[in-house]
Order: structure tokens, then C-alpha cells, then sequence
């Protein structure tokens, strides 16, 4: 590796970047041509006298950007697609690909750029780990576990999940709480036709809000009282003129705006609900992406009889699993229990255990670890280069999730940024459709950008033709 020349300058630190950078300088120049294999990890760090987390760091950084590829027996190499001159390789998935293999999801075409929002980086789901645990379940698991399974969720899981969510969210959670649902969307749906039943007719969601969530409570027959949230959180003072005593938030990392809910109002709104003989459903959206300093504790911990908490794997892991919870006080997780008897029997069991196991031996901390590395990086790569090629741009929110929030620069038309965009190539979300028709109007023009499923070069590239869409035709 010295004939490489890997640049190392010690006394700046962040040396796993300084290596990935002297790669992809290598790659560009053509030093490092495509099929070329490197040494491990081990290897690498023993040259370089650096610790082996350094090369892992750098290796898992390059991967998830295109350049290197990974597969049993076969060691890292450089990308098969990867060229002199390109600025982001994108090697496309071969058949019978490895699980190691991390191909940069979600770029169909070398020159399009995919930001919208909501979708985890699938290719980093922790297919080898994962696979250990459902074998690992198959192979421990008596026979009669292959029968219906409880409709809470299974046992094992139910502990698991209270476990963590007591270390990691600082809940109040014990089995008998914990309802393993099919993700927050099924928790959600759920909780308001047994909410409905006892008499909470009207249901309070954040403004602006996910798009995508309102027909499924509109269906629940629930009436939504829009209430607006500012830098620090809901408005608890406009939830109570609204005459709900059930409230729906995402105090973690509020979507889309990406703010924390202050701890000034986190008190606010467990005194309202107090007051009322309310209902606080808590989703506890991003709560695992924190990248500046550790997230706050839910607020189910601080009253566990007025707020349900709702969670899933579907960001962290994959959507496609639909595993999440609930945890409730324990009549309402019993009624809950009850309810998914009657509807469907209870979730997957394979699935369950092999979550469990995933808990159990640390590996799902450990690829939470990863991902957090990974998102973080392409999260500063977009932000630092929306600063750069959109001037008057403000990024919004805390350092956290898988999106940002980003308001435009005055006097830019929102629709027509988004369509401009769309024609050059870069796919973004507008905010407005996000806002209540009394609010919109009045709220500044603004994007929701996702950035988890594309490397730091492709953000920057993505963030650059968004700046040139919107001084060649977006103004209004």
C-alpha cells in the first residue's frame, strides 16, 4: 500500500476521511483500477499504524459511496464500475450479489438524483447479522412455537424490546406493556379505533405532518384538528383550543420540520393531558439518528399512564420487516392485544425471534452504530452543500434523521423549484402539501430532502443542480 501514497496528515485528525479521500483520489486518477483487490482491514491498519476501527470506518464509507464492493471469500475490492474521472461510481446489484455488498440504493441512473424522503439506505440492511439470528432462532425454537402465536407479540421479543427501550429511550416498559404491532402505521391505526370507542372523537396532529399518514386516520373516522408547530415543538397552547384530548407527535425529531420538542413544552404537554384525561400518542420518529449529542428521553418515561409509544424497525433496519410496538399502559395494551387477536393474530413469528436475537446479541446496537456514521456523513455532505450552491438557503432542525428541512430563498415559487428540479434530474419533496390549507399560504417555501440512500458525492452533485433549477426558473 505505500505505492499508493495514501495522504495522512495525523495532526488534522478524522483520519478514516483522509483515507477514504486518498482512495477515491486513487480510483479517479486511475492508480486504483476496478477489480483491483485491497488488503484487509487488518492489514491496512498494521501499514498505516492506525487501529483497525480507522480502516473499518474508511472501508464501510467507500462501500456505501460505490467505490469498493465486498464479498465472502473474496475480500474488498474496487467497484467493477468504477472508473477514472467519475465522481461517483454506482456499481449496479449482480445477481446472486453478497450481503456484503452495498451498492448505492435508490440511483437507477448514474445522472438522477433521488431525494425524497422517508426511505432508510437499504442496501446497508445487515443482511449476514441478520441471517445469523433467524438461523440462530430455527435452530433453538421448540416445535410448538410454529403454532398461532400470542397477538401481543411473543415473549421472548416483548422482553427484548422493554429492555432496550428502558436503556435507550429511558421508557417505563415492561413485557406486559409491549404489543408488537406491524409497524407504527398498524400501532397508529389501532390505537385511534380504540380511542374512538371510548369517546376521543377528535385527534390533534402536528402541522405540517406526513402526507402520507392522514387518509389512514382520516379512515380510522376520527376528526383531525391541525395544530402548528414552531422551533421548539407543538404548540401546546393552540393543541388546548382545539377541545382534542388526543394528540399525535414525534417530539424526538418532529417530521418534517426536524425540531425537538423543548423541554418547556414536554412538560407543557403532560400537564394538558393531565388536565383533560387525555391521550398522548407518542411516535418516537428518528429517535435512533441523533448525531450531534444523545437524543432526549421519550415521553412515555415521564408518564407512562398518558403516553403511548410507538416504534419500528422499518428506519433502522427495513421497511419491509414490519415489525414495531406499542407500549401502552397495561389495559390499553391489553385491549390492544385483544384487538390484534380479532383482527389478524398477531404478527410473524420467525420474524419476532429472530428480532429478538438481533436485540439480544448486541447486533442490532452494533449496525445502529454503522448507520449512524453513514447517515451522519451524507447528512453534513447535503447540508454543508446546500449552504454552498443555494445561496439563502437555511437548513432547518437539529442534526438527526434521514432528512432535512430545508426553507428556500425568498421570493423562490415552492411548486415550481420542485418541478424544476424534477427536470434536472433531482427528485424533492415541497413542504406545502405537508400544511394544513389555512397554513400553507402563510409559511415560508421550503423542501424535505431525504439524503440516506445516496453517497456524499451524489448529494453534493444533487445539491448543486438544485441551486442551478432554482436561479434558471424557480423564482416566482
Amino acid at each position: 500500500m505505500t505505492d499508493l501514497h495514501l495522504p495522512l496528515d495525523r495532526a488534522a485528525g478524522r483520519l478514516s476521511a483522509q483515507i477514504a479521500a486518498g482512495f477515491r483520489a486513487a480510483v479517479r486518477s486511475g492508480r486504483l483500477t476496478a477489480g483491483t483487490r485491497l488488503p484487509s482491514s487488518r492489514d491496512l491498519a498494521r501499514d498505516m499504524d492506525v487501529s483497525r476501527g480507522v480502516v473499518v470506518a474508511a472501508y464501510e464509507q467507500l462501500t456505501a459511496e460505490g467505490f469498493l464492493v465486498a464479498r465472502r471469500g473474496d475480500g474488498t475490492r474496487i467497484a467493477p464500475l468504477a472508473r477514472p474521472d467519475d465522481p461517483g461510481p454506482l456499481p449496479a446489484p449482480e445477481s446472486g450479489a453478497s450481503p456484503n455488498s452495498f451498492p448505492c440504493a435508490g440511483a437507477d441512473d448514474a445522472h438522477s438524483y433521488d431525494l425524497s424522503p422517508g426511505n432508510p439506505d437499504l442496501s446497508g440492511f445487515p443482511r449476514d447479522r441478520w441471517l445469523a439470528a433467524a438461523r440462530s432462532a430455527l435452530r433453538t425454537l421448540p416445535h410448538d412455537a410454529f403454532t398461532y402465536p400470542d397477538p401481543a407479540g411473543v415473549p421472548a421479543l416483548r422482553a427484548e424490546l422493554a429492555g432496550y427501550l428502558c436503556r435507550v429511550r429511558a421508557a417505563h416498559a415492561d413485557p406486559g406493556r409491549v404489543v408488537i404491532m406491524s409497524g407504527v402505521a398498524h400501532g397508529l391505526s389501532a390505537l385511534v379505533g380504540l380511542l374512538k370507542a371510548d369517546g376521543y372523537t377528535t385527534l390533534a396532529v402536528e402541522d405540517p405532518t406526513s402526507v402520507r399518514q392522514l387518509p389512514m386516520l382520516a379512515a380510522g373516522g376520527v376528526r383531525m384538528a391541525r395544530v402548528p408547530v414552531d422551533r421548539e415543538g407543538l404548540i401546546v397552547e393552540e393543541l388546548a383550543r382545539t377541545g382534542a384530548r388526543a394528540v399525535l407527535v414525534t417530539p424526538a425529531h418532529q417530521y418534517p420540520t426536524g425540531v425537538v420538542l423543548s423541554p418547556a413544552r414536554r412538560a407543557q404537554l403532560i400537564a394538558w393531558a393531565r388536565a383533560v384525561d387525555g391521550v398522548v400518542i407518542e411516535d418516537d420518529y428518528d429517535a435512533e439518528f441523533r448525531y450531534d449529542r444523545e437524543p432526549v428521553g421519550c415521553l412515555q418515561g415521564v408518564d407512562p399512564d398518558r403516553v403511548v409509544l410507538l416504534g419500528s424497525v422499518s428506519k433502522s433496519l427495513a421497511p419491509a420487516l414490519r415489525l414495531g410496538w406499542a407500549v401502552a399502559p397495561p389495559a390499553l395494551a391489553e385491549r390492544l392485544r385483544v384487538h390484534r387477536g380479532h383482527t389478524d393474530l398477531g404478527a410473524p413469528v420467525l420474524e419476532q425471534h429472530a428480532l429478538a436475537e438481533f436485540l439480544r446479541g448486541g447486533a442490532y446496537d452494533r449496525h445502529l452504530r454503522t448507520m449512524r456514521r453513514r447517515y451522519r456523513a451524507r447528512r453534513d455532505a447535503l447540508a454543508d452543500a446546500i449552504r454552498a450552491h443555494v445561496p439563502g438557503a437555511v437548513v432547518q432542525g437539529v442534526s438527526a434523521g434521514i432528512h432535512l428541512y430545508v426553507e428556500l430563498p425568498r421570493g423562490c415559487d415552492e411548486d415550481r423549484v420542485v418541478e424544476a428540479a424534477a427536470r434536472a434530474g433531482v427528485s424533492v419533496a415541497g413542504a406545502r402539501p405537508m400544511r394544513s390549507p389555512a397554513r400553507a399560504d402563510a409559511a415560508a417555501p421550503a423542501l424535505v430532502l431525504g439524503y440516506a440512500r445516496l453517497g456524499e458525492a451524489r448529494l453534493v452533485k444533487a445539491a448543486e443542480l438544485l441551486g442551478q433549477a432554482i436561479v434558471h426558473g424557480a423564482r416566482g
